[in-house]
């Protein structure tokens, strides 16, 4: 199969985004693939896939390779010959502000580009974990209890400590603090307002286990993968999910009962259907006192949760052979025609 893999984009995720496209690099050796790059300046590369190195980015090397532009269809090369066209099935693996916000999912559209990844609509609500919460209780998923703060609107919290702040719309756990009593608030604070202007304060669920699900739809079904229980300590931080990111390995699957499982496949299920058609998605879920609550969805999973799934190549071959298919409006200007022929013109 012939896939485009896009990643890079400019967000604090940007370096993660690299080692997820390595990683599936290693994953999906029998694709025919382009990695194009989405430098931080939005300009877009064709990358050598020999050089699909870590440094290659790092030390700036992929701006000696071809610059592309987007086309209808796909993207293109200018030559000394004319143009080159390049166009398949695009993967969005471009995580955080630009991948993830809707931003690239619009880019694609706007130009017919056929791709996985989530629509702009799923992208807004996935993105702000604001409009998380508000999606869930539109659609009877039950979350963690939350209040909002926003940098110019500063007040206090009425949850009981400990509490955990994050930014509004961040991934990675970069920003998070748990913080356990209130002098430990304002630093917590200080260090989410660095990459957003809004946080969202949870309560810390003492004793909570969770569990990632990752599924997708194709022939009108969700399959779903494993779910996982992730080892961590009290909140997986930065580091170790950017480890996580290049994972690619299969994970053994969580000791849960089948009733605990199809619970958490029901949740999914009603965060998918009619939003995230064409995405391969990942739910963050609790379970506390018996509740299943949703902690997040991630639109475009690190490395596309492959260590969920037995056959990650099958997946995305099913996935691209079942995307959604927007129709495109072609202008008749009957309108205008027979506001002319009225006038007699």
């Amino acid at each position: 199969m012939k896939l485009t893999i896009l990643f890079g984009g400019a967000s604090f995720e940007h370096e993660i985004s690299i080692v997820s496209a390595i990683t599936l690099k290693e994953k999906l050796e029998n694709f025919t693939i382009d990695f194009v790059f989405c430098d931080s300046d939005h300009s877009f590369y064709l990358i050598d896939p020999t050089k699909m190195k870590a440094v290659t980015f790092s030390k700036g090397l992929h701006k000696k390779m071809p610059k592309l532009q987007m086309t209808q269809g796909g993207f293109e090369q200018k030559t000394l010959m004319g143009k080159k066209v390049y166009k398949s099935v695009v993967l969005n693996l471009i995580h955080g502000a630009d991948g993830e916000d809707g931003t690239i999912a619009s880019l694609l559209d706007f130009y017919g580009v056929k791709y996985i990844g989530p629509r702009t609509a799923a992208s807004v609500f996935s993105f702000d974990k604001v409009y998380t919460k508000y999606l869930c209780d539109a659609i009877g998923v039950q979350t963690v209890r939350y209040e909002v703060l926003k940098r110019d609107e500063q007040k206090d919290i009425s949850l009981a400590y400990p509490v955990i702040i994050k930014p509004a719309r961040l991934g990675s756990s970069i920003g998070v603090s748990i913080v356990k009593d209130a002098s430990e608030l304002d630093y917590a604070l200080d260090t989410a307002y660095e990459f957003d202007d809004t946080v969202i304060v949870e309560p810390f669920l003492e004793g909570a286990k969770e569990y990632n699900l990752a599924g997708y739809k194709a022939d009108g079904v969700i399959k779903f993968s494993i779910v996982e229980e992730p080892k961590k300590e009290e909140f997986l931080d930065f580091e170790k999910k950017y480890m996580d990111f290049s994972r690619s390995e299969h994970v053994l699957k969580a000791d849960i009962d089948e009733e605990l499982v199809k619970k958490l496949q029901i949740n999914f299920k009603k965060v998918y259907d009619g939003l995230f058609e064409g995405s391969l998605i990942r739910c963050d879920f609790f379970v506390h006192d018996d509740e299943v609550l949703l902690n997040e969805i991630n639109p475009i999973p690190g490395s596309m949760a492959n260590y969920l799934f037995e056959d990650f190549a099958q997946v995305i071959e099913e996935l691209a052979s079942s995307l959604p298919h927007k129709k495109r409006i072609n202008a008749t200007y009957e309108y205008i025609h027979s506001i002319s022929k009225a006038k007699g013109k």
